[in-house]
């Protein structure tokens, strides 16, 4: 298991199943280095992408693997490695979202993130947004 920036030539892979992001979108993610792949003997498992709250608060905006690696530490793996790169850029605190009919939840809990708001817009499930405060970490390879 590695994990990687994305680059251009992921693109095809990312837009064919990220359909929560326009592809001129995606691309400037990608060429920002916002864009993380986690591979499996050199198959893509799945991939994280973030942006920036506020022009400095890192977001984690999606994080998805393919059915076949859920549930097997992939996950795991990648926000770690994000959250590590965080911390080594000099972030002290992450965010992210997930819907409160979603398992995601129990799945950032888990890792020590803890509620710190919500969203609610019409017609959705209640949107929690999850925050973790940063220790000195290392980046991971």
């Amino acid at each position: 298991m590695t994990v990687r920036y994305a680059n251009e030539g992921d693109l095809a892979l990312l837009r064919g199943h990220d359909r929560h992001i326009r592809a001129d979108e995606l691309q400037r993610s990608i060429a920002a280095k916002r864009v993380l792949l986690i591979l499996d003997g050199g198959r893509a498992a799945g991939w994280l992408r973030y942006n920036l709250f506020w022009d400095n608060l890192p977001f984690l905006n999606m994080l998805y693997l393919f059915e076949e690696y859920r549930g097997k530490g992939y996950g795991a793996r990648l926000v770690q490695y994000w959250e590590a790169e965080m911390a080594g850029a000099g972030h002290r605190e992450v965010l992210t979202s997930t819907l409160s009919n979603e398992r995601g939840q129990f799945f950032f809990r888990k890792r020590g993130y803890t509620d710190c708001g919500a969203l609610l817009l019409p017609g959705e499930p209640l949107e929690i947004i999850l925050r973790k405060e940063l220790t000195g970490r290392t980046a991971l390879s």
